[in-house]
C-alpha cells in the first residue's frame, strides 16, 4: 500500500470513540511514529467526582502535558517521519470551556495563548463522531476505572463541543468520520475504506459517513 499523503495526522472526538485505537492501526499499517496523549493525570479522579477547584487543576495539569508532548513533534523529521498523534493541541481548549469558571478561564486562556504559537499544526485533522449510545457503549466496554462516574449528560455535552468546534474549523484540512457503523478495529475491509477516505483528504472540510450510518 503507498504511503499516505501527509506527515502529520492527528485524531479527534469525544471520549470513547476510538481515537487511540484508530492511531495504533494506522501506525501499524504504516510504520507511523505514535504521540499518545497522556491520561496519568493526577487530577482526573477528583475532578470526576465534581471536587471543588479540580477542574482547574486538571486543565491545567493537561494543557503543560499536552504542550510538552506536541513540542516534541516540532522536533522530528516529518520528512522522513509519519507522525499519528490521537488528540491535536486545540482540544485542550474544549475541555477548559466545559469545565472552568470565568475567572479560571481568564487565567487559562492566557497561558493558552502563550504555549499555542510554538505548537505545530498536523497535515490532517480526522474528527470522528458517534451518538450517544454508540460513546457509553464503548466508554463502558473499555473499562477505565475513572470513566466510571462519567454521565451521559457530560459524554453529551462534550460530543456537542466537538461538534460545536469543529462546525467553524478551517485550521487544517478535516475530515469528519461517522464511526456508528463501522468497526475498523475488528473489520479489515472497514479500516481499508478508511484508509482510503484518509489518502484522499484534500484541503477544506470532508465528510465520510458510511452506509448505513
Amino acid at each position: 500500500m503507498p504511503p499516505l499523503p501527509f506527515r502529520h495526522i492527528a485524531v479527534e472526538g469525544p471520549i470513547g470513540v476510538g481515537k487511540t485505537s484508530l492511531v495504533n492501526l494506522l501506525a501499524k499499517r504504516f510504520r507511523g511514529t505514535k504521540i499518545l496523549e497522556d491520561v496519568d493525570n493526577p487530577f482526573l479522579a477528583e475532578f470526576y467526582k465534581d471536587k471543588r477547584g479540580a477542574a482547574f487543576r486538571c486543565q491545567l495539569f493537561f494543557l503543560l502535558s499536552r504542550y510538552d508532548q506536541q513540542r516534541t513533534i516540532g522536533q522530528r523529521d516529518l520528512f522522513t517521519e509519519l507522525i499519528l498523534a490521537d488528540y491535536s493541541f486545540p482540544k485542550d481548549k474544549i475541555f477548559a470551556y466545559m469545565t472552568l469558571e470565568d475567572s479560571e478561564l481568564m487565567i487559562y486562556n492566557r497561558l493558552y495563548e502563550m504555549l499555542r504559537e510554538s505548537v505545530p499544526k498536523p497535515d490532517l485533522v480526522i474528527y470522528l463522531q458517534a451518538s450517544l449510545d454508540t460513546l457509553t457503549k464503548r466508554v463502558k466496554k473499555r473499562g477505565r476505572a475513572y470513566e466510571k462516574s462519567i454521565s451521559p449528560q457530560y459524554l453529551q455535552e462534550l460530543s456537542e463541543a466537538y461538534s460545536h468546534y469543529f462546525y467553524r474549523y478551517d485550521e487544517t484540512p478535516l475530515l469528519v468520520v461517522n464511526t456508528n457503523e463501522i468497526d475498523f478495529v475488528n473489520t479489515p475491509e472497514h479500516f481499508d475504506q478508511l484508509i482510503e477516505q484518509i489518502a484522499n483528504a484534500k484541503k477544506g472540510t470532508q465528510y465520510y459517513v458510511p452506509l448505513g450510518s
